[in-house]
């Protein structure tokens, strides 16, 4: 346990233990062990800065980038014999916080095997979605009902006090009374994120063990390690459809830190760390021109900025031509564009209303702009059919961007989707895994035309089709060097098994 990051002596009991959930192997199947990004868990960093700030002793555990299975997490956390345990199932991005299920799931089973007295809650934007579920189904004690601070905090309060009772006034929990679920009010939302969510608990993480994306650092794969993911603003205030990133928000849930809060969490962490590849996790950065402009000229004022390689998600509606320069210079090489469709039809019924030639004209200006762009491609919303989700390759291939992710659709617990599936008796996966883009049991939903076998099968033939294109493997030896078409070409080699593919599950 000494090499863990947790170990701590005997006698030194933490009020609080917050656990990021591993299972990589689940959710992404190989792609797991060297392409994907192992990134520090935002939300065990913020839970545990807002305890830590009132007095509480806490320790992460990220069984993620440790690589630990349920057993050894177990073992941990019997031997750290904290106050209470926090299974943190948030994910990197709003859709990941369901697939994180698998691991935390297990790990939480592992935990009550080991210790069957260790107080346990459960939190994130899944268990937010489906909180009586959750408790219903997992071994746990407790489940959170929101962003989850709050509820930790008074949570532990009525621990400390050995008064349990006192859990019917805890903001947000849900909880066993008499043998029925009982779900308390949420809490408000954190208002002074600054103040509250600092985030300042760096020092609790095993920061060597961070990688960035491949992607992210083509043409010198050397810089994806040291790695961290900062965060500017939560929530958005945007309904798309197929998202679930406010099941833990609710209404009017956009918030913004401080310009120079950020920059000087960037600059710790490039002093302390030497960190210079960055994630910002908020999905929709370039938003807000002002809070947009504060964070760029700052980081330009430190003096460091062209040494940075960091990314962030946009919109490209919400994207202005006259900030391009501004973010190229303050260190941001990619833009990750929320692209969808290429068809008109399909993106306005999921509540994405964009017209193409504006999508490739902001392309262009980004490009010109001398930042990257990753595009992000969904096929299987609820309108497609063969022929759109062949307009939304077309349109990647066109666009032909440095990077490209392609999805299925998914209706994920919180997002309206979610809701309309359930109305409409869709079939959904029938394990958490399931809702895994890369996962062996991934299941899309179908559409109003096809089956989600079809869908599935276009999305990895689609994937195929895109990094073995000729014009875009050109251009990528072009921009970053013949080494980074050679490590693409390796990674088309890696071929996805799917279940739903197989020809036992067809004939089922």
């Amino acid at each position: 346990m000494a090499e863990s990051g947790v170990y701590v002596p005997e006698g030194d009991r933490p009020d609080l233990v917050l656990i990021n959930p591993g299972g990589r192997d689940k959710v992404y199947q190989a792609l797991g062990t060297e392409l994907t990004a192992v990134e520090p868990p935002l939300w065990c960093r913020l839970l545990a800065s807002y305890v830590r700030h009132r007095g509480y002793s806490v320790r992460i555990i990220d069984s993620e980038a440790e690589n630990w299975g349920p057993e050894t997490v177990a073992e941990a956390v019997a031997r750290l014999n904290p106050l209470l345990v926090g299974m943190v199932v948030f994910g990197h991005q709003p859709s990941a916080s369901t697939q994180m299920m698998a691991g935390a799931g297990e790990a939480c089973a592992a935990i009550k095997d080991r210790t069957p007295e260790q107080k346990l809650i459960i939190l994130g934007g899944h268990v937010s979605a489906l909180p009586e579920r959750t408790l219903r189904e997992e071994r746990v004690d407790f489940a959170a009902i929101g962003e989850g601070p709050q509820t930790l905090q008074q949570l532990l309060d009525v621990l400390r006090s050995a008064e349990p009772e006192r859990v019917e006034g805890v903001a947000g929990l849900a909880y066993w009374k008499d043998g029925a679920v009982v779900l308390n009010p949420m809490p408000p939302l954190i208002a002074d994120l600054d103040a509250d969510l600092p985030g300042d608990t760096w020092d609790l993480l095993p920061m060597q063990r961070y990688r960035a994306h491949n992607w992210q650092c083509f043409g010198d794969l050397a810089r994806r390690v040291p790695y961290a993911s900062i965060y500017t603003s939560l929530g958005c205030p945007y309904k798309c459809s197929f998202c679930c990133i406010n099941a833990p928000f609710g209404k009017s849930n956009y918030r913004m830190r401080s310009a120079e809060a950020v920059v000087a969490e960037i600059e710790h962490l490039y002093r302390t760390y030497g960190v210079r590849t960055f994630k910002i996790i908020d999905e929709l950065f370039v938003l807000n021109d002002r809070h947009v402009r504060g964070v760029c000229e700052g980081l330009i004022a430190r003096g460091f900025a062209d040494e940075l390689n960091i990314w962030a998600y946009a919109r490209p509606d919400t994207i202005k031509p006259a900030q391009l320069a501004l973010l190229r210079k303050a260190g941001i090489r990619w833009l990750a564009l929320g692209i969808e469709s290429g068809s008109k039809k399909v993106r306005d019924d999921a509540d994405k209303s964009l017209k193409s030639d504006d999508i490739k004209g902001i392309v262009e200006q980004i490009q010109k702009a001398g930042i990257h762009i990753i595009g992000n491609y969904i096929f299987g919303l609820p309108e497609d059919d063969l022929d759109t989700m062949r307009e939304t390759l077309e349109l990647a291939k066109e666009l032909n961007t440095e990077f490209a992710n392609f999805y299925s659709g998914m209706a994920y617990p919180g997002s309206r989707l979610y809701d309309q599936a359930l109305e409409l008796h869709w079939e959904l996966p029938q394990s958490w895994s399931g809702y895994s883009q890369h996962a062996y049991d991934a299941q899309p939903l179908p559409t109003k035309h096809l089956p989600a076998a079809e869908v599935l099968r276009f999305r990895d033939a689609a994937f195929d089709e895109y990094f073995t294109n000729p014009r875009y493997l050109d251009m990528v030896a072009q921009r970053f060097g013949l080494e980074t078409r050679r490590h693409l070409e390796a990674m088309t080699r890696h071929k996805l098994r799917r279940k739903l593919l197989e020809p036992a599950a067809e004939v089922a």
